[in-house]
């Protein structure tokens, strides 16, 4: 089934509100470099692998899920990923990579990974999804994804690779983890995070969904003991990447670990945030929660998860039709204060209502109390707000990025979307004025994620958005954005003096 788009306004409206939404001139002080469009034609297009019975075609020439990541030992160096052609029921016929040597000024794509079958990779993976790359201290890259097969939550597996500084090529990637989808086992939702403590030391981590025993006990006895648990997965490397230990879960309990991502704080101690879907019998909601385990020893040994929040679920939607919007709502996203420790985290909640608005949490004693969540995006009542990334920089300055509607007119035919940026240099006591970044944009343009041809997950441009520190307090925001038909990555170099 060739996958549709809905209807996107006449040209003459769009620019009508590019024009009507551009910020004013103001004295906010961070100043944006240009907007520069990393992403070209994909080379994947013809490929004849990652079809579905449901979906016999892709979005071509669509990136989407960026993520980005800064060299420490040279700031000029920075490196995205995105999926490349994203299919309508989950993966993507491929991953891209891209390489800036001049700070962002320009960008180049690297060879691609063969993670999937149109990449080059194995046959048995017809998609791949999930991409995530970062750098340790040394400088060493290191690129993450997630191979599946052409079916929902079927065979899925977890590969990872580092940059060839020789070839400026990555490695053969090496599988770590793979299930073939039997007794509902599946891997799902991976980042990788390189230490920027310990050179030659980066950690991967997902959620391998599962029954006890991996559901080899009984298939009865496992369907109804109402004991499903996804186990945040955990597996390092100390050699820069050459090898990578055998994965194992940092908590092997009956609950659910979503959006798992693992920050460094300026100790070595390793942050593993993830949202909590449910804790003991059943899928319910005894439990839900925003958590955080600890590591001292590199990820050897993980603390029991300290509950940062109540995670509160609100259904993102377009506000002229109730569409839905699949984007990163209670998925965290995690920085740390390599000065002072603190650390932070951002996720998108209903608190109570029927709006998401983004929230963040901060803990000032290694993750074992937590204040918030305060709101902390703004646009108002009736605005929802998401997709949000947060970064700290060298000097302490942190940085929130996220999106929202408030400049949506109902009925106009369009999904009116903007991308803001704010910053605090209080550990967000108080926030210097928000920026307009980017847009507006029709989200309308975007794919549309489904769980079947009638049932729509929502518009989807990806779980998650990139914002890392350059060096000082200059960051780098990596986003996507919609086009005609599709979607392209972005690149702004973000200065403050």
């Amino acid at each position: 089934m060739q996958a549709t788009r809905r209807p996107t306004a006449v040209a003459a409206a769009v620019l009508l509100m590019l024009f009507a939404a551009a910020p004013a001139a103001s004295a906010a002080p961070f100043s944006a470099g240009t907007d520069i469009v990393v992403s070209g034609p994909s080379a994947l297009t013809s490929c004849p692998y990652g079809a579905s019975a449901d979906f016999a075609a892709a979005y071509d020439d669509t990136e989407v899920e960026p993520q980005v990541a800064v060299n420490p030992a040279n700031p000029d160096e920075m490196i995205g990923a995105t999926q490349q052609d994203r299919w309508p029921d989950g993966g993507a016929r491929g991953l891209s990579s891209w390489i800036t040597h001049d700070g962002g000024a320009s960008w180049g794509k690297l060879p691609d990974v063969p993670w999937s079958a149109c990449q080059g990779g194995p046959a048995r993976f017809g998609r791949v999804t999930d991409p995530w790359v970062s750098y340790d201290k040394a400088g060493n890259a290191y690129f993450i994804g997630q191979p599946i097969d052409s079916g929902a939550l079927g065979l899925s597996a977890i590969s990872v690779t580092s940059l060839d500084r020789s070839t400026w090529s990555w490695r053969p990637p090496q599988i770590i983890q793979e299930d073939t989808g039997d007794r509902g086992v599946f891997n799902d939702k991976v980042s990788i995070t390189g230490d920027p403590t310990r050179a030659g030391y980066a950690y991967a981590t997902w959620i391998r969904g599962s029954y006890p025993n991996d559901g080899k006990q009984h298939p009865i006895a496992d369907l109804h003991s109402f004991a499903y648990r996804g186990k945040p997965m955990f597996s390092r490397t100390t050699d820069g990447g050459l090898t990578w230990s055998t994965p194992v879960p940092m908590r092997d309990s009956n609950s659910y670990f979503q959006g798992n991502q693992i920050a460094v704080g300026p100790d070595g101690t390793l942050y593993n945030v993830a949202a909590n879907l449910f804790t003991g019998a059943g899928l319910n909601d005894k439990g839900v929660y925003m958590g955080v385990m600890t590591s001292r020893d590199a990820g050897l040994h993980w603390s029991a998860p300290a509950q940062i929040a109540p995670i509160r679920f609100a259904q993102l939607f377009v506000p002229d039709n109730n569409f839905p919007i699949r984007a990163e709502d209670y998925l965290p996203d995690i920085a740390v204060d390599m000065t002072s420790g603190a650390v932070y985290v951002v996720w998108a909640d209903g608190l109570g209502t029927a709006l998401n608005k983004v929230v963040l949490a901060k803990s000032t004693d290694g993750g074992r109390h937590w204040s918030g969540p305060t709101v902390v995006a703004t646009g108002g009542p009736g605005v929802q707000s998401y997709n949000h990334a947060i970064d700290v920089s060298d000097t302490g300055m942190v940085t929130l990025t996220y999106w929202d509607d408030r400049n949506n007119v109902l009925g106009d035919g369009v999904a009116t979307t903007d991308v803001w940026v704010r910053h605090s240099h209080d550990g967000t006591a108080t926030w210097e004025p928000e920026q307009h970044l980017h847009g507006p944009f029709d989200h309308y343009a975007a794919p549309i994620s489904y769980f079947a041809p009638d049932d729509p997950r929502g518009l989807f441009l990806g779980d998650y958005m990139g914002l890392e520190t350059i060096s000082g307090n200059d960051t780098i925001a990596f986003f996507t954005s919609t086009i005609a038909d599709g979607a392209d990555v972005h690149a702004i170099r973000l200065n403050h003096n």
